[in-house]
């Protein structure tokens, strides 16, 4: 099985047909829907449509893996915190120990954690629809600097490749005789020589990396041409004028309103 270098799943769907900008700009118009609507109600709300979009891409299984075991996870973390810790409130629901927990902290608390949720998610999405390579090359083409496309693209791509060479390494150290599946204190001492050349390796590969892009005149001033197209249909652009549209129109809202 070849080495997963992104979250990126194949998929034939209409969001995977998309222009990774149009889908870039459905990630900041849920974003900035959640976070500057005058409507506190809203961001929970859009959590619907945002587990929509996973069924649209025909990824709904990747999706409810990571948010299972990486966004439910901290959002429940930041929602107890916060209910226990945020000052304030009247309406006192319980005390736990010198807190009082009130339904008015309760109620800011999941109106915070439901934009988070709605922020991550949405990324997840992209990830999962949208390929890296594709993502820079569009940005690059649409004139974004190709330092700034190399830091998103490598941000985006960290995670997998860490998976991918921890993988690795464990395979090769058990092939070695080391124990990693026995009891609690045998795993924990089996840490030690697996984080080594995992972080020695990734340091290596930085070096390689930045060695293979200069040969490929990645500090060029000259126009760089691309092998593939990225298509930019009107339903793109025009969808993208539409998110922006509904942007403006929350910001102005929530000044007329304030």
């Amino acid at each position: 099985m070849p080495e997963r270098l992104s979250f990126y799943v194949k998929r034939e769907s209409i969001l995977h047909r998309l222009n990774p900008l149009s889908k870039l700009s459905i990630v900041f118009a849920f974003i900035f829907l959640s976070f500057l609507s005058p409507f506190r109600w809203l961001a929970p709300a859009l959590a619907i449509p945002v587990i929509t979009l996973s069924f649209v891409g025909n990824v709904q299984r990747q999706f409810l893996n990571i948010a299972l075991k990486l966004i439910l996870p901290a959002v429940l973390f930041m929602f107890v915190m916060q209910s226990i810790f945020l000052p304030g409130g009247e309406t006192v629901l319980f005390a736990i120990w010198i807190f009082d927990v009130t339904l008015e902290t309760v109620e800011k608390a999941f109106i915070t954690v439901s934009r988070i949720f709605v922020m991550i998610s949405a990324f997840a999405i992209l990830l999962l629809t949208t390929h890296p390579s594709e993502l820079m090359s569009d940005l690059t083409r649409r004139g974004l600097p190709g330092q700034f496309a190399y830091v998103i693209i490598s941000t985006l791509q960290i995670i997998p490749q860490m998976q991918a060479k921890a993988q690795t390494i464990i395979a090769a150290q058990r092939s070695r005789g080391l124990d990693t599946e026995s009891s609690f204190k045998k795993r924990v001492g089996a840490l030690v020589p697996l984080v080594g050349p995992l972080v020695f390796g990734s340091l290596v590969e930085v070096e390689e990396r930045a060695i293979a892009i200069e040969a490929r005149g990645f500090t060029s001033t000259r126009t760089k041409t691309s092998l593939y197209e990225i298509p930019d249909t009107i339903f793109d652009k025009t969808l993208r004028w539409s998110l922006v549209l509904l942007v403006i129109i929350a910001i102005v809202s929530r000044i007329w309103l304030s």
